[in-house]
């Protein structure tokens, strides 16, 4: 069962319960321009064997992911597995 979050204070409290922080990562597309890319960050436990890469994500306030999150118009859908995906928002509606 999935349910489309788009009030920014049950976004919120929905990622931090799961111990997730907001990120943005800058990505190019095929003409070369630059755009927001939103991300979730949520803590795994790593084995201490393996070396961290850097995946591009850049940790940022919610207060600009949120804003970001609106200008793209986009929602968050979740599923009580706990997955989760960035949907348009007319798809939720």
């Amino acid at each position: 069962m999935t349910h489309t979050l788009t009030r920014h204070r049950d976004i919120q409290n929905w990622v931090t319960d799961r111990h997730g922080i907001p990120a943005i990562a800058r990505v190019r597309n095929r003409f070369g321009e630059e755009r927001a890319q939103l991300k979730l960050s949520f803590q795994r436990r790593r084995k201490p064997d393996i070396e961290s890469q850097d995946d591009g994500m850049s940790p940022c306030s919610w207060s600009a992911w949120l804003a970001e999150l609106d200008r793209q118009q986009l929602a968050l859908e979740v599923s009580t597995s706990d997955d989760f995906a960035l949907v348009e928002r007319r798809q939720a509606n």
